[in-house]
């Protein structure tokens, strides 16, 4: 039981391999990491009635390995460097314009030089597998050791280095209110709002360390000031793609990064959209929306139980269970696709907006409810 509850959890450093394999290997295989994604959005789809609560002995300790699991989400970062490393190999081969041919490798059939057709492919299974991967930058943000600096790291290959800070100490603080940038109020669309969020979090981070360096008596722009370190942490990726592909390198970069934080965003707008929280009342399991489906629960390595995440925020994610928070009834694949076409989602959310508000809205946030539409 301990091998499978563990095990479970190693879908996306498998498929972040798989979708490595497939950039070095080249051809159509480039577009591996996007063929993955249609898939797994099929089985999050076919799984939507699967539910499973937290693994436990007959004595109710977890059957999670700590040390596994640490082990697993530090080994990411190497892995989300090579993600990076694959795509410039294929943008040098492209801007240098090596020959398309067939070649062997350790026994193994690959391609030099790729097609730009292909190269798109490369591209869009980088920025999803990179998107995905933040979700053990958002694991670790949560360690306040080690982990939260490889946390900046991982986050730092999607130029977001800033969101470290802002998730701990603005969005799940101020979460549900018109303070938290992550928290999108009703009738936004997940466009609008990936954009609002990334840029309020960095603002957040950025008047975090002005404070804080002023009371110190310390330049804000000097390197005391980490808003700027975690920027400069995503300097050896841009250095990178300029050397192989120049400016193509630097437009396949930025699609990377806006893919990645679009995905970032859209968990953040999934996890909150429409439900308030009156400043200065506790965090409830109600100010979330849960997402527990089995797929989704071992994919995203139970990042969807977010109303028990959010009242045990520094609780391991293995552990993390069933609290009987709102719930979108669908995992966040099958969610995703709805939040793309933002009539349809408003459409599915809206009788689930007018239960909480009905059954789980305290009568001042019943108020602002009506008020703000926030």
């Amino acid at each position: 039981m301990k091998l499978f509850v563990n095990a479970r959890y190693l879908i996306v450093p498998f498929s972040s391999l798989v979708t490595i394999f497939g950039i070095f290997q080249g051809g159509v295989f480039s577009w591996i990491g996007v063929i993955l994604f249609g898939i797994f959005t099929l089985i999050d789809t076919l799984t939507r009635n699967i539910h499973l609560r937290a693994e436990k002995d007959i004595n109710g300790n977890s059957f999670g390995i700590k040390e596994f699991q640490y082990v697993v989400m530090y080994i990411m970062l190497p892995v989300f460097i090579l993600l990076q490393v694959a795509l410039a190999a294929r943008l040098y081969q492209y801007t240098s314009g090596f020959l398309i041919e067939k070649s062997i490798f350790l026994g193994l059939g690959f391609e030099s030089g790729i097609s730009f057709f292909n190269l798109i492919g490369a591209t869009l299974s980088t920025g999803l597998w990179a998107g995905l991967g933040i979700i053990y930058g958002h694991e670790l943000s949560h360690n306040k050791k080690e982990g939260f600096f490889v946390s900046r790291l991982i986050m730092a290959l999607s130029g977001a280095s800033h969101f470290t800070y802002a998730h701990v100490y603005n969005h799940h603080l101020d979460l549900g209110h018109q303070d938290d940038p992550a928290t999108a109020p009703r009738g936004r669309n997940v466009y609008a709002h990936a954009w609002l969020s990334h840029a309020g979090q960095s603002k957040y981070s950025y008047d975090l360390e002005k404070t804080k360096l002023t009371k110190q008596g310390k330049s804000v722009l000097s390197f005391h000031n980490k808003w700027i370190i975690g920027y400069l942490y995503s300097l050896p990726s841009i250095f990178l793609f300029i050397w192989s592909g120049g400016v193509l390198g630097l437009v396949a970069l930025i699609g990377v990064w806006s893919i990645s934080n679009f995905l970032l965003e859209a968990l953040n707008f999934m996890g909150h959209y429409g439900l308030i929280r009156k400043s200065g009342n506790p965090v409830e399991h109600r100010h979330s929306w849960d997402n527990d489906n089995v797929f989704t629960s071992w994919f995203f390595i139970e990042i969807g139980r977010q109303g028990d995440h959010h009242v045990r925020g520094e609780t391991y994610f293995w552990e993390l269970d069933d609290v009987g928070a709102p719930n979108y009834g669908i995992g966040y694949f099958s969610l995703f696709v709805l939040t793309l076409i933002p009539s349809l989602f408003r459409s599915y959310v809206k009788n689930l907006l007018e239960d909480w508000d009905k059954n789980h809205a305290t009568h001042d946030e019943s108020e602002i409810s009506n008020k703000f539409k926030f």
